[in-house]
């Protein structure tokens, strides 16, 4: 039987909400500017921030994660420090070598690719440029985030096999294209990993039952925190990467207690992306140091918390969300 949620009381919560708006180095996932709401619970400080274009139904996810990191008992810890990979978004393959430079130690880089806009030319080039600075040793994995269809996917793994892919990260949308993917580039020996249709599915495990892929992809926000993402990796019975949500160090930190509590851990995780902001909420950000992130929790300064402050009326909008997000968690309970 599941753990009951950690629900606070909202006015405890929204008392100490602070919504900060935190710049990119460069744009990632169509966004220039992360906006975040973090919080103080009994266990320390936590964070809400799903998408801004995600309905209530589904941010009431990120909210329970926030409050099972903040109120609920901690995971044991089994490792101290967790192995991350470097985030490369669909920039030039100019620009490559300096973005790989922030992710000092990684021996895994995870490269975004069909980005609107871009051609197959344009990630091959990315790729290959990753490739380059890596060196034959080094491990890559691209991201498709869903967006092309079969045979594109088919076509662009192919074109891209040459570089020793690691796996793909969600080439398709569906359960079922997963799968016909899967069937068709097995002889090369590149794996299929899940994303989207682990965390923005209604049922998080169809893509292991189904045998659509052989790695998943697990967010602590979207799955709803740290110990019902537990309990998704534990059903499931397949090799996992914890990925980060583009969060802030504190977010991070939540998802470095999962990947610190999962009894097996096969590949580098996605979890050093603070070093793709200009600034972060704390002193001592989660930034890769030889190629690993610790796994403590982040207190966050008060003049950063001061100096990346959202606007009144952002805040205003981010508080009215909490609420919404709250009221569906108590419904549901």
């Amino acid at each position: 039987m599941a753990e009951q949620p950690v629900i606070p009381p909202l006015g405890e919560v929204l008392a100490g909400v602070r919504v900060v708006a935190l710049p990119m180095v460069t744009r990632f996932r169509g966004i220039t500017v992360r906006e975040a709401a973090v919080f103080e619970g009994p266990q320390g400080w936590t964070e809400f921030s799903p998408f801004v274009e995600y309905d209530d139904a589904e941010a009431s996810a990120w909210l329970a994660a926030a409050y099972d990191y903040g109120w609920g008992e901690p995971a044991p810890a089994l490792r101290p420090a967790i192995p991350v990979n470097a985030t490369v978004p669909s920039v030039a393959a100019a620009d490559v070598a300096a973005v790989l430079a922030r992710f000092p130690g990684a021996r895994t880089a995870k490269v975004k690719v069909a980005d609107p806009g871009q051609s197959l030319a344009d990630d091959v080039a990315r790729v290959a440029a990753v490739r380059e600075v890596l060196g034959p040793e080094g491990r890559i994995r691209v991201d498709a985030n869903a967006l092309w269809n079969v045979d594109e996917a088919e076509h662009a793994i192919r074109a891209l096999e040459r570089f020793d892919l690691e796996y793909v990260e969600q080439p398709v949308a569906t359960v079922d294209e997963l799968a016909e993917v899967r069937r068709r580039v097995s002889r090369l020996g590149i794996l299929i990993a899940a994303d989207e249709s682990v965390r923005k599915a209604s049922d998080p495990l169809a893509v292991a039952r189904a045998g659509a892929a052989d790695v998943l992809i697990i967010k602590a926000q979207p799955l709803g925190g740290v110990r019902a993402a537990l309990r998704i990796v534990a059903e499931a019975g397949l090799p996992c990467v914890v990925s980060s949500a583009l969060d802030t160090s504190i977010g991070l930190a939540m998802g470095a207690s999962l990947a610190a509590a999962l009894p097996s851990l096969e590949f580098d995780c996605g979890l050093g992306t603070a070093a793709l902001f200009e600034s972060d909420v704390t002193d001592a950000p989660l930034l890769p140091h030889a190629g690993e992130i610790g796994i403590d929790r982040v207190v966050p300064s008060e003049a950063l918390l001061e100096a990346s402050a959202a606007s009144a009326e952002r805040r205003e909008w981010w508080l009215a969300r909490i609420a919404r997000c709250h009221e569906v968690l108590t419904a549901r309970a």
